[in-house]
């Protein structure tokens, strides 16, 4: 009998939009995948590029980044910066021989309750057709210790 791969999802989800949707997919019992976790963020703006490279570094599968809608952020102009770092990152992980499609940046306002729950679903369907992530090899691993070094200084 096979074992059913599961991947494992990371979710950096803002409080004022993202995180009140899933909360909202959930009064409203929307199923989604329960192998994602949640880790909320004051804003989608405050998610640092480290954090990300970490998840990967620790075994994470996939990593999901869903903030308010441009123009609705609570702090004026955090979703800009996050699109800004989204764009960076996808040629970090490039970089780091991890496949950019393991990382995704969505908007989901409060009352999206059901798009959360697509979401959730569609991207987990996607990492999980992807397969495990395979461990980051030596060269690798060098380099993103090169990149957490030169983060701290």
């Amino acid at each position: 009998m096979a074992i059913e791969y599961k991947p494992k999802v990371i979710g950096f989800l803002c409080n004022w939009c993202s995180y009140a949707g899933a909360d909202s997919a959930g009064t409203s019992r929307k199923h989604y995948p329960p192998n994602i976790r949640i880790i909320r963020v004051p804003c989608s703006g405050r998610v640092d590029p480290l954090f990300i490279v970490k998840c990967f570094q620790q075994g994470a599968d996939g990593v999901l980044i869903a903030g308010c809608h441009p123009g609705d952020c609570h702090y004026t102009e955090g979703n800009f910066y996050s699109r800004r770092r989204f764009a960076l990152l996808h040629e970090l992980l490039s970089f780091l021989g991890i496949t950019p499609e393991r990382l995704r940046l969505e908007w989901v306002s409060a009352a999206e309750g059901k798009k959360f729950s697509e979401l959730v679903a569609e991207f987990t369907a996607s990492v999980a057709e992807l397969g495990p992530q395979k461990e980051v090899e030596n060269e690798n691993r060098e380099k993103l210790a090169i990149t957490s070094s030169e983060r701290e200084v």
